[in-house]
């Protein structure tokens, strides 16, 4: 299938209606379930309140600490189980986040070129420009200069990140804010909220607090929580690497590494859960909570010693995989259901822009979730910048349920995001997820041509190579 399937014609306004969603039952179980006789006819005549959480850094498999969002997300919307980042890496990620495309789109191909993203493609824009009132509250883009504002946020608190006594842009005046920022973050958003019961309009918060990134500093009231001790997977940290790339069988991450940094991480969030709970608590007293439509997920996964990796930019499950959460009572999304479809940062913009009832003048990459548009497989891509360092190279994968394709490439990339590089495919992969989901066994290592022809590989490469210039 395309990587952009059919725009569906179930929109904000026929999801909302009980016969358009009766109509997408069939195509899209995991939201169609939810739809039906919930959805009223005053919340199909007032646009919806939006709640965006991204956080940082957030591997899949961390529900450990963040059992409040479950009990409300997972509970009462939908939890989508195929979730993933276009590009496993913070800037190209959010700038996804908020254009719906992806990073070869929207240029913003590594950290360092935040400024390539075209303002004017963001749902922030739309938003504002609809009548909405805007909000930032935590980290915007790596590499964003401080003091300078955020394009197309009526209120902000901007974090340059860190967990503890951190510098911050405060609606144009940049200070240090003494105390925990996810703690920070939350009273911002709190107080933008509360402004909702004298301001009629319509808003929009974008949340994103710092954790899980590095150094992953919990508050002091969680520094020495317990954390379930965890064993592993048989990726953690794979003994024969023979058939993977030299960076790889160059990593060193141990169990035990592992470990120290999951940890980290299960205490970081648990003040992200903390947060998102009194969110919660402040829309119901509000009276809010069912005409709001929430989104949680984070800009990339991690990998805990995966193939001996520690970090993320990698095309191996743990690295694009995300935590992906949909909730919006008022059009019926507030079942408790799951959705099994592939779906990817890129989607967020356009679900949003769907249900505030927004038509945008850019192409976008993504669908809205609100229709039954599905795809059978994603393109997921990352950069190098710079010609230096012992990471991995360029690549790009074709990644499906059921198996994933990848390409190493001779590029690289500079501040501004531009590409340079023969272009050369230095080193691929094959995984049958299948029957290996730890993407333990490369089947293109010392493949003949026939196994390479009978694996579907041709096929499979063009696939990847359309994909990578739509």
């Amino acid at each position: 299938m395309s990587e952009h399937p059919r725009k569906s014609s179930v929109g904000r306004r026929g999801f909302l209606a009980g016969a358009a969603a009766a109509a997408a039952a069939a195509a899209t179980p995991g939201l169609a379930r939810a739809a039906g006789p919930a959805a009223t006819a005053s919340a199909s005549a007032s646009r919806p309140n939006i709640l965006l959480i991204v956080t940082d850094d957030q591997p899949k498999q961390t529900h450990w600490a963040t059992p409040k969002l479950i009990d409300w997300l997972g509970g009462q919307g939908v939890t989508f189980t195929h979730g993933h980042a276009a590009t496993p890496l913070c800037s190209p990620s959010r700038s996804s986040v908020f254009s719906g495309r992806h990073a070869h789109n929207h240029g913003v191909r590594n950290n360092a070129a935040s400024y390539s993203l075209n303002q004017a493609t963001t749902v922030q824009r739309y938003l504002k420009q609809a009548g909405y009132r805007t909000g930032l509250f935590g980290k915007y883009l790596n590499s964003w200069t401080l003091a300078d504002n955020p394009p197309h946020f009526e209120e902000w608190a901007l974090l340059q990140p860190g967990f503890n006594n951190a510098n911050w842009n405060i609606n144009g005046t940049v200070q240090q804010l003494a105390g925990y920022t996810t703690n920070i973050i939350k009273n911002r958003t709190l107080a933008f909220l509360d402004a909702a019961a004298t301001d009629t309009r319509p808003w929009f918060a974008y949340v994103t607090p710092y954790a899980s990134h590095e150094p992953n500093t919990p508050a002091a009231k969680y520094a020495d929580t317990p954390v379930p001790v965890w064993n592993g997977r048989p990726s953690v940290p794979e003994d024969d690497r023979g058939d993977k790339p030299n960076y790889i069988k160059n990593a060193t991450a141990t169990l035990a590494d592992a470990r120290a940094l999951r940890q980290r991480q299960l205490r970081a969030l648990l003040s992200v859960d903390d947060a998102v709970d009194a969110i919660r608590e402040k829309l119901a007293a509000l009276g809010q909570l069912d005409n709001t439509l929430v989104i949680y997920t984070a800009d990339n996964g991690y990998t805990w010693a995966d193939h001996g990796w520690l970090k993320k930019s990698v095309p191996y499950s743990p690295s694009h995989e995300v935590p992906f959460h949909l909730s919006w009572p008022a059009a019926g999304l507030g079942a408790g259901t799951t959705d099994n479809r592939i779906v990817a940062n890129i989607d967020i913009a356009p679900t949003i822009l769907d249900a505030a009832g927004i038509t945008p003048t850019h192409s976008q990459d993504g669908h809205s979730l609100l229709g039954s548009a599905s795809r059978d497989h994603l393109l997921v891509e990352w950069w190098k910048q710079g010609t230096g360092g012992t990471g991995p190279k360029t690549w790009a994968s074709y990644v499906a349920k059921d198996r994933q394709y990848t390409e190493y490439y001779d590029l690289h990339t500079d501040a501004t995001g531009a590409v340079s590089g023969t272009g050369a495919v230095a080193f691929r992969e094959y995984y049958d997820l299948a029957s290996d989901p730890y993407q333990l066994t490369n089947l293109l290592h010392g493949a003949t041509p026939q196994q390479e022809q009978a694996l579907g590989i041709p096929a499979l490469a063009a696939a990847l190579a359309a994909d990578r210039t739509s």
